[in-house]
């Protein structure tokens, strides 16, 4: 078997399963399972593959059939420029959230305290820490199984982070300049029909954002000033529709509450400095 026929293999297969970036994906399991870039690729399309790539490239392919997500079959996701290591145990990161690590950043600088509520994976934490010199971070999280995947990414990208677990703020003590969050804000009716990789797939209770999908921002919005330094900052990431509604829940303890878009120009992030 040649890559270019274990290639078109995958293709075939991903496509007749409705994969809808079927062709990418068969690139993206190739390139993982015989260790081959595109360009070694093109240089020797007809070079035969080992027995062990060809085995494990079909069983990838058939996971990928059934809807298993990518990012779970490879291990690894890109966040902010980073690699993050992820599984079944924790939300795949989205580029969309990096709106939350910009915003967060401008706002940082070297000394001060941050906290990551649902840190899940920690690629929020992480990011922060990697890409500002001199913070200090903690994330909690209600998943035990979550915390580990959190750990290893800190090691892998040689950042000094605590991890602790717990509903929320409940594992938390003492005062930090920023808080940050990519809370479960999908309605629990919406969750059952969500696109299958997401549904199937993905833990739902990181999706589960109760009834309306505010559950955790109430709980946030007000819980979160006693954890936060005088003028202390809060950045939340939301769903497209929740802008009004998330920023309605900080008004009553902070000033400056504003929504920031995403590229699309959709609303995905509530911000705002807790009043004196």
């Amino acid at each position: 078997m040649t890559l270019s026929g274990l290639l078109r293999e995958g293709r075939e297969a991903l496509q007749a399963a409705g994969i809808p970036e079927w062709d990418l994906d068969a690139w993206y399991l190739l390139e993982y399972a015989a260790h081959c870039t595109k360009n070694e690729y093109f240089l020797r399309p007809e070079k035969e593959v080992l027995p062990q790539e060809k085995q494990l490239y079909r069983t990838l392919i058939r996971k990928r059939s059934a809807h298993i997500p990518l990012q779970y079959l490879t291990g690894s996701q890109e966040f902010m420029g980073l690699s993050f290591f992820v599984d079944e145990n924790v939300l795949i990161p989205r580029q969309d959230t990096e709106i939350l690590v910009e915003e967060a950043l401008r706002a940082l600088g070297s000394g001060m305290r941050v906290l990551d509520v649902c840190t899940g994976s920690g690629c929020i934490l992480l990011s922060l820490l990697k890409l500002c010199a001199g913070l200090e971070g903690t994330g909690t999280d209600l998943s035990e199984k979550a915390l580990q995947v959190a750990g290893e990414n800190a090691r892998r990208l040689g950042v000094e982070a605590s991890f602790v677990q717990g509903d929320l703020f409940e594992p938390v003590s003492g005062k930090y300049d920023c808080i940050v969050s990519n809370p479960p804000y999908i309605a629990s009716r919406e969750v059952d029909v969500l696109m299958e990789e997401v549904r199937d797939h993905e833990p739902r209770m990181a999706l589960d954002g109760g009834e309306d999908g505010l559950y955790f921002y109430r709980k946030i919005a007000a819980q979160s000033p006693k954890y936060l330094k005088d003028r202390g900052r809060i950045f939340l990431e939301i769903g497209f529709d929740q802008g009004e509604a998330v920023a309605g829940l900080l008004v009553p303890a902070f000033d400056e509450v504003r929504i920031v878009q995403d590229l699309a120009g959709l609303d995905r992030v509530v911000c705002g400095i807790l009043r004196s």
